[in-house]
């Protein structure tokens, strides 16, 4: 007997055992084969839909690790020019701890780098350091304040028996008794555990553990250090969407986007909403002196150089500058310098009569320092656009300097006392001022944002005069934009 199959003339049975016949039983198997196939296709589509997802979270993780990079190398300049003794000291200071800071990081989920760059941004490895508001406030190596230690974490602090001891301890020191003193600050750690280094890097990774259980990721744990848990998880519910990190909750934020976020992360203040990128610097200061000390020592003189960091930027020995008027009218011939627009209503970019008005004494056109490198010009039109649409404001802002030449810049310096003495960026092309003249508030408010926002991407670094405002743009401005625009 042949065997029954997708030919057979054999009648089907039904579970039944009623017969079947052929044609239906066919038809049966074709709808199977359908509902099977049909259930591919959406298990496939779900797959891809998946594979999607996936691919969108690796993306935004992406742009946030890259944001976050920058933002460590933008916001740095405080590390160099505030910590005590300098960043090479600072770290000497922090890089003793470093024991104790990996048995305390240890199974916490937290990397012994990133505790020892929480413990550079708050004491600068100084146990005994001490907030300015006395014993009650943050003190010691991690900086915790005396309520959320007993409260919160749970440590041993005798307010009364602390406070008593470190006034002793400043008079110790202040007559020379260090022996007295360094008897006193043992005494002191057993009543007041904030004093103890081990047991303060402990309650310190504590706090950083609980903060990540409530906030659901490392980086805003962080960030919650010192901005508190209640806060960030505001900045969370007020931002919306599933678990933005912290890059996406500071540079998704502006005045006119996810605005409520934006303005809780402004009321808390500069120091407060960059104190994350602050920890990340830290931890690559502490890199470069345990890996590349040199570049650690020359970063320190470049960022002391100014009052911003354009010449850790354009470093002076690898920039090139223009040194007399036809070095400019060379690169003019050769589009290295492109012309800054008249069309102000456009713009919204207006240039001073002023500008290149020491011309006249070198027998040059004051078009010749009308222009800036390509970088500079595309950050100049950018800012002014975006401030236009901040403010709503219909004046432009006026640019009151732009590229100049060396011979130019001495001649300067006899009538400007804000010229650079000594190298000036404004002769790499790479630089322009813009007059501290406003229309209004909101304008002076918008223009303020955008330098500050493009500053944190490491794209600008601007230094406030008495007249105007002096910006150094980066010569990857382009690159930094576009990864602005993904935030």
């Amino acid at each position: 007997m042949a065997p029954a199959g997708l030919g057979s003339t054999v009648g089907v049975v039904s579970e039944g055992g009623v017969p079947l016949d052929v044609p239906i039983a066919r038809r049966l198997l074709f709808v199977c084969l359908v509902a099977a196939g049909l259930g591919l296709l959406a298990a496939g589509a779900a797959d891809a839909q998946g594979g999607r997802q996936t691919a969108a979270l690796r993306a935004r993780a992406s742009v946030a690790s890259a944001l976050a990079a920058s933002a460590a190398l933008g916001l740095d300049r405080g590390l160099f020019v505030s910590s005590p003794g300098g960043a090479s000291a600072t770290a000497a200071r922090v890089a003793r701890w470093r024991p104790l800071v990996r048995r305390a990081a240890r199974h916490s989920g937290f990397g012994p780098n990133l505790l020892e760059a929480l413990v550079f941004v708050e004491s600068s490895g100084r146990p005994d350091a001490i907030a300015g508001g006395g014993v009650a406030s943050s003190a010691g190596l991690t900086q915790i304040g005396a309520r959320t230690a007993k409260r919160l974490l749970h440590m041993h602090v005798n307010m009364r028996r602390s406070g008593a001891l470190t006034h002793r301890i400043e008079r110790a020191d202040a007559r020379g008794a260090h022996r007295t003193a360094r008897q006193l600050r043992r005494w002191r750690a057993r009543y007041d555990a904030r004093f103890a280094p081990a047991k303060s890097l402990r309650a310190a990774v504590r706090y950083l553990v609980l903060a990540r259980r409530y906030l659901g990721r490392a980086d805003l744990a962080v960030a919650a250090y010192h901005l508190g848990i209640r806060n960030v998880q505001r900045l969370v519910r007020s931002y919306g969407g599933e678990a933005p990190s912290y890059a996406e909750l500071y540079f998704g934020s502006a005045p006119d986007r996810h605005a409520r976020t934006w303005r809780r992360l402004a009321s808390f203040g500069e120091t407060s909403r960059d104190y994350y990128w602050k920890v990340l610097a830290a931890k690559r200061i502490m890199r470069l002196y345990r890996r590349d000390p040199a570049a650690l020592r020359f970063e320190s003189r470049q960022q002391a150089r100014k009052n911003s960091a354009e010449e850790f930027m354009h470093p002076r020995f690898r920039t090139a500058q223009f040194a007399r008027p036809r070095s400019l009218a060379s690169a003019w011939r050769h589009r290295v310098l492109r012309a800054i627009p008249l069309d102000t209503a456009r713009t919204h970019i207006k240039v001073s009569r002023f500008l290149g008005q020491e011309a006249r004494a070198l027998g040059r056109s004051r078009r010749l320092y009308r222009g800036l490198r390509a970088p500079a010009l595309d950050a100049l039109l950018y800012i002014g656009r975006r401030v236009h649409r901040l403010s709503g404001t219909r004046a432009p802002l006026l640019v009151t300097s732009a590229v100049r030449d060396n011979r130019y810049q001495r001649v300067l310096m006899r009538t400007n006392a804000n010229a650079a003495r000594t190298y000036s960026t404004h002769t790499t092309g790479y630089a322009f001022d813009v007059a501290r003249t406003y229309r209004t508030a909101r304008q002076a408010a918008a223009f303020e944002f955008v330098l500050e926002r493009l500053e944190a991407v490491n794209a600008i670094a601007f230094i406030r005069e008495s007249a105007a405002i002096h910006i150094a743009v980066a010569a990857d401005f382009e690159r930094k934009l576009a990864l602005l625009a993904r935030a």
